[in-house]
C-alpha cells in the first residue's frame, strides 16, 4: 500500500499507475448477499442452474458488485493523509466487458488519469481496471471520480 501525505502529492502522480489490489474471490455467498442488498435477484447470480443454462458454467457476479469493490480496493492501493475530506464524486464513464464467474477471482489496477482544482480541493479522475485472474480481457473499466478538499 502507497501512502500519500497531501493532495499534493497525489496530483503529482498524475498520469502514472497508483497500484494494484490483492485478489478478492467472489463467492456464491457474497453474490447472493449482494442480490439481497440490492433486491437484484436476476436468476443468473443466484441460480447456478439457471447461469450454466445460459452459457456461463454457473452463476455470475452482478456487474455492479464487481464495480463496488472498487472503494474496498482502493484501500489496499493507496490512503492520503493532509486532508479534510474526501468523497466519491461519482463515475465518468463505466463498461462491463467479461462476466466474473462465482469462484472467480479479481482485483483492480488503479491509474490517476486526471487531477482538476476545485473550490477549495482537487477532483480526480481514476481509471479502474478490475482484472479477473487467468483471463484475457477486464471485467470490467469504469473512470471514477473523486474529490478531496484541503
Amino acid at each position: 500500500m502507497r501512502t500519500l501525505h497531501s493532495i499534493a502529492e497525489l496530483r503529482a502522480l498524475t498520469g502514472s499507475e497508483l497500484g494494484v489490489s490483492a485478489w478478492h474471490e467472489v463467492t456464491q455467498q457474497r453474490v447472493d448477499a449482494f442480490a439481497a442488498a440490492t433486491d437484484d435477484f436476476e436468476d443468473i447470480h443466484v441460480d447456478p442452474a439457471r447461469g450454466a443454462a445460459a452459457g456461463f458454467g454457473g452463476t455470475i457476479a452482478h456487474g455492479l458488485y464487481t464495480l463496488s469493490l472498487g472503494p474496498k480496493f482502493l484501500y489496499e492501493i493507496y490512503t492520503l493523509n493532509g486532508h479534510s475530506l474526501g468523497l466519491n464524486y461519482g463515475f465518468d464513464r463505466v463498461r462491463f466487458l467479461t462476466p466474473v464467474r462465482t469462484g472467480a477471482r479479481v482485483r483492480m489496477k488503479a491509474e490517476l488519469a486526471e487531477a482538476r482544482e476545485i473550490t477549495g480541493g482537487t477532483r480526480f479522475t481514476l481509471r479502474q481496471t478490475f482484472e479477473i485472474e487467468n483471463e484475457d480481457k477486464p471485467a470490467c473499466v469504469a473512470e471514477s471520480v473523486l474529490a478531496y478538499f484541503d
